[in-house]
């Protein structure tokens, strides 16, 4: 446990590719019994905060924000199509959980570095010139993908994990350098950048440790507690929170 001074005060948010269902079930998992301030789920694409009675709110400002993009199943799909017929890059349905409205996953299966190279340089011009967000990383078997294989989420111009850190830091007023974030694979590279303290996670994915420099000494929630501890008790961090 860390012991804060009461002249902080932090707000913590849950920023996953998880959807609330799955969040909710690895909180029961783990037995749970505290809730962040915000959670950003399906990569952050949606975003909700909880009140003081644990309902989830969606963020009106956040949503006129997804109203305005032009992101659709239908558009996904025909890109998706191109890719196939036109390219001959074919990518694999990520259909466990089934589709959200804002991210749809697929897998791309390697078969050499240099055709894997190629193609992903057309999916992501696609994705550009369609007006669609993408986010692509390395798969990570441990979690249960596929070996040899990347993550390719398709999500609306202007949301994303990155993408959330700035947005929250403008909407609770919090200046960059009293922001923290923590991360274990190479879709949380853009966040950890958008703060002033960003740091992997010690069991982080290789793909994730090659991109970033920051890393816990331990794994998991170890790791986290103790960068907690040291930037709580640095002392220029403690008079930055006081000028706030």
């Amino acid at each position: 446990m860390i012991s804060c001074p009461a002249r902080f005060f932090l707000k913590i948010g849950w920023v996953t590719g998880s959807d609330l269902n799955q969040i909710a079930a690895k909180m029961e998992r783990s037995r749970m019994n505290f809730s962040p301030h915000f959670i950003a789920s399906n990569l952050g694409t949606e975003l909700y905060e909880v009140t003081e009675e644990g309902d989830l709110m969606p963020n009106p400002i956040w949503e006129q924000r997804l109203a305005k993009t032009r992101f659709s199943g239908s558009l996904v799909t025909g890109l998706v199509d191109e890719l196939r017929y036109e390219y001959g890059i074919k990518l694999q349905e990520q259909t466990n959980f089934g589709q959200a409205k804002y991210k749809h996953n697929y897998y791309y299966l390697m078969e050499s570095e240099a055709k894997s190279s190629y193609d992903l340089k057309i999916i992501k011009h696609l994705s550009k010139i369609n007006g669609i967000a993408l986010n692509v990383n390395r798969c990570n078997p441990a979690a249960g993908d596929p070996d040899r294989a990347y993550d390719v989420d398709f999500i609306p111009q202007g949301t994303g994990k990155q993408e959330i850190a700035s947005f929250m830091m403008d909407h609770y007023g919090v200046r960059r350098e009293n922001t923290m974030a923590f991360g274990d694979s190479g879709n949380d590279i853009g966040m950890l950048q958008a703060v002033r303290h960003g740091y992997l996670v010690g069991n982080a994915t290789d793909e994730a440790k090659g991109l970033h420099e920051k890393i816990c000494p331990f794994s998991h929630a170890a790791g986290i507690l103790e960068i907690c501890k040291s930037i709580f008790q640095d002392e220029p961090f403690i008079e930055s929170v006081q000028n706030k």
